[in-house]
């Protein structure tokens, strides 16, 4: 939490020490004034990365092979998967530090989920379609369309404790289509109840949704609206609607995910940690400028997988994943 009363006090004594009524030198006040804040501000959330952080630990490049890495998805011993969506591929990064190739022409996946049954969830984008992928490889398609319309092209995918499972739905044209518009109005989110093969539209208030995930008790859904710069908080009814729709942080996203003290990971430029209350907590630096998603893998569930692009990188943390 940022110590105000430190920063409050810099300002004063600044305040104090120039007086001069020049206007030059009170813009030259003003500045340094400012200055000092941000860097009071940059430093006490460089110093609060030990809350999230294992001491002394750094981002681990683990490869640097590919061409754009979305979708991590951990099952339940810890194997961490993720898309190399150009290259049509899921890769699979094992507990024991071990990377291999999953499966290759993988309906151009994006974001994944693991259900409980041990399926991967994956948003194919490559005929717009949300598929189900056995542990043999076996797929089976979830949805094909929106009442007979094509998706703009499923994103990312969260999977609530029932079996309900929301997904993102933005338009990124992609270079495969045989299309250069969406076949639907407006950009979604919709939900897809246990059991069921139609999907609802969950809300449609958005420029872009992309990131989502929930807390582990089903009870809220976080949302990033990418072009919007704002990520959303719902809280999840019964059936499976969303009610109570506030703005959590004024910063959208592109993966997301949360720990087990409820803090939110928000990509973009490295890696923005917020806590429960929407504040910022932890800035994670890395290498490759941008992330684009995250999710705790290992065998403990403490390493936070990110996937970067061309990189993907593990960092050992003190917090576990909630997936």
């Amino acid at each position: 939490m940022l110590n105000f009363l430190k920063i409050s006090a810099v300002l004063v004594s600044f305040s104090a020490i120039h007086t001069a009524p020049d206007n030059q030198l009170q813009k030259n006040n003003s500045t340094a004034i400012n200055n000092t804040f941000k860097n009071k501000l940059k430093d006490t959330v460089a110093d609060s990365l030990h809350l999230v952080v294992a001491d002394g630990a750094k981002p681990r490049l683990i490869a640097h092979q590919f061409s754009f890495t979305e979708g991590p998805a951990v099952d339940k011993k810890g194997n961490v998967y993720f898309t190399d969506q150009p290259n049509d591929q899921i890769w699979e990064y094992s507990a024991d530090g071990k990377l291999s190739l999953f499966m290759d022409h993988a309906g151009r996946s994006n974001g994944m989920y693991f259900d409980k049954k041990g399926n991967l969830v994956s948003c194919a984008d490559e005929h717009d379609e949300l598929w189900s992928i056995s542990p043999d490889k076996k797929v089976k398609v979830l949805v094909k369309d929106y009442q007979g319309h094509r998706l703009n092209g499923p994103n990312d995918v969260w999977i609530d404790p029932k079996g309900g499972m929301y997904i993102t739905d933005p338009y990124y044209q992609r270079p495969y289509w045989d299309r250069t518009k969406p076949d639907l109005e407006g950009k979604k989110v919709y939900y897809l109840a246990p059991g069921k093969t139609e999907l609802v539209v969950a809300d449609s208030n958005y420029i872009q949704p992309n990131g989502i995930v929930g807390t582990k008790d089903g009870r809220y859904l976080y949302v990033a609206d990418i072009n919007a710069h704002k990520t959303y908080k719902y809280a999840i009814n019964k059936d499976g609607s969303l009610s109570n729709r506030q703005l959590f942080v004024q910063q959208g996203s592109d993966g997301m995910t949360l720990d087990d003290q409820g803090n939110v990971y928000l990509t973009g430029r490295g890696v923005t940690v917020y806590n429960p209350k929407g504040e910022k907590i932890a800035y994670i630096e890395l290498p490759d400028k941008q992330t684009t998603n995250l999710c705790f893998g290992g065998k403990n569930k403490d390493e936070l997988f990110i996937t970067a692009v061309k990189g993907i990188y593990m960092l050992k943390m003190k917090v576990r994943g909630i997936e």
